[in-house]
């Protein structure tokens, strides 16, 4: 992925985790860095993308699990990461249309959480995704999405 000068995340390769770049809004003061903090992506498979995040105290419930306004965050991030990495890097001026997501167990605060996204189908205007929450062999969550493309300048 080839990003322009100015565009708005931090896609450098990150040196802790080879093959992985950073996924990191240049602008930190915005939702993605105060909500979410540092994330690293990677190409995976045929249109498909891996985010991950390492959860920690702020990611928290009451539960001291992972909160779930914390995962669909994540989720809205990794679709744009997605379609970013295995698409164009223009695609993260998208904006999300619908979201569809089923928690189906809690997510733990101790391992890193991923979110592995799927190009499902792109037409003119959008750009149909699924994808899975995971923690190694747990699964959290599963989802759905549209995103409308960014229009044309």
């Amino acid at each position: 992925m080839q990003p322009p000068p100015d565009y708005p995340f931090d896609c450098s390769p990150d040196p802790a985790n080879p093959g992985w770049i950073g996924w990191n809004i240049a602008d930190d003061n915005r939702f993605n860095g105060h909500a979410l903090g540092h994330m690293i992506v990677r190409e995976e498979g045929d249109l498909s993308a891996r985010l991950r995040l390492m959860p920690g105290h702020h990611h928290a419930n009451m539960h001291d699990s992972v909160h779930g306004g914390a995962i669909l965050a994540l989720i809205d991030t990794a679709m744009f990461a997605a379609v970013a990495v295995v698409l164009s890097p223009d695609m993260v001026h998208s904006v999300t249309l619908d979201l569809a997501t089923q928690f189906i167990g809690a997510g733990q605060l101790d391992r890193p959480l991923d979110v592995v996204t799927q190009v499902l189908k792109e037409t003119g205007r959008l750009i149909f995704v699924r994808g899975l929450v995971e923690q190694e062999d747990h699964l959290v969550a599963s989802f759905t999405g549209t995103l409308r493309k960014p229009g044309r300048k």
